[in-house]
C-alpha cells in the first residue's frame, strides 16, 4: 500500500486531505511542522509527501531542503500561494510538483499518481465510490453531493453534516455530537452554529427535493435524526 505523509500546520486541511487519501486507499500518516515530518520520515516506511508552504517557523521550502538532505521520497507542495517565483522555488529546491488551493479531489490524486508513476512508487488501485440515500447520491473522492443527480453546491461544513448523516441513517445526534464530529469542538455552551448550518443544508436540498430535505429530523430537546420518513 502506498504511504502518503501530508504536512500541513491546519488540522483541518491535514484531516481533509487524509479523507479524500483514504478513499483511494491510501495509507497516511500526518504532521503539523518540519520536525514532525523529519521523525516520520526517518521512521516509517513513506513514498510521497504532501507539504504546505505557508506553515509557522519552518517553512514548506525550508521543510523540503531539509527533507533532500536525508531522503529523495517525493514531494508535492500543496499551498496556497500561487505566485510563479513560488512554483518555480519549489521545483527548484526539489518539489515534484506544485498543487495550488483550493484543489479538487480528482485533480489531487491525479497528480499524486502521475508522480508515484514518474518515480515507480504506484501500486495503488484507484477506486470512485459514490454513497446513496434515498434521492441523494454523495461522491465520497470529489467531496460533492447530488439530489436527483443534480449538483448542490455545499460548504464544508455543510457537507460533512450531510456526509455524516447519510453515512449512519436512523442515529440520533444531540447538537453537541455533532459540533465534536464536524467542528472538532468540545461543547461549550453553544449550539447555535449548529442549528444555522442544519437550516441552510436542509434549504440547500429542498431546492431538489423536499423528500431529501425531510429527511434531517429534528428530535426535540436533543438534536437531529436522518431519515427516511
Amino acid at each position: 500500500m502506498t504511504t502518503i505523509l501530508i504536512v500541513d500546520d491546519e488540522k483541518d486541511m491535514r484531516n481533509l486531505v487524509k479523507m479524500i487519501l483514504s478513499k483511494y486507499n491510501f495509507k497516511t500518516y500526518t504532521a503539523s511542522n518540519g520536525e514532525e515530518a523529519y521523525n516520520t520520515i526517518f521512521n516509517e516506511d513513506i513514498d510521497l509527501v504532501l507539504l504546505d508552504v505557508m506553515m509557522p517557523g519552518e517553512d514548506g521550502f525550508v521543510v523540503c531542503e531539509n527533507i533532500r538532505k536525508i531522503s529523495s521520497v517525493p514531494v508535492i507542495f500543496l499551498t496556497a500561494r500561487d505566485a510563479n517565483d513560488d512554483k518555480v522555488k519549489g521545483l527548484t529546491i526539489g518539489g515534484d510538483d506544485y498543487i495550488v488551493k483550493p484543489f479538487t479531489a480528482s485533480e489531487l490524486v491525479a497528480r499524486i499518481t502521475a508522480v508515484l508513476r514518474r518515480t515507480g512508487k504506484s501500486d495503488t488501485q484507484i477506486t470512485h465510490k459514490t454513497i446513496e440515500f434515498g434521492p441523494i447520491k454523495i461522491d465520497e473522492v470529489a467531496r460533492k453531493a447530488f439530489v436527483s443527480n443534480q449538483h448542490i453546491p455545499l460548504t464544508l461544513k455543510e457537507f460533512e453534516l450531510l456526509y455524516l448523516f447519510v453515512k449512519n441513517p436512523d442515529i440520533v445526534y444531540s447538537r453537541e455530537q455533532l459540533l465534536e464530529r464536524v467542528w472538532d469542538m468540545e461543547y461549550a455552551g453553544g449550539t447555535r452554529t449548529v442549528d444555522t448550518h442544519i437550516k441552510t443544508l436542509r434549504l440547500k436540498l429542498a431546492k431538489e427535493s423536499k423528500e431529501a430535505s425531510d429527511y434531517i429530523q429534528t428530535v426535540w430537546g436533543i438534536g437531529y435524526r436522518f431519515e427516511k420518513i
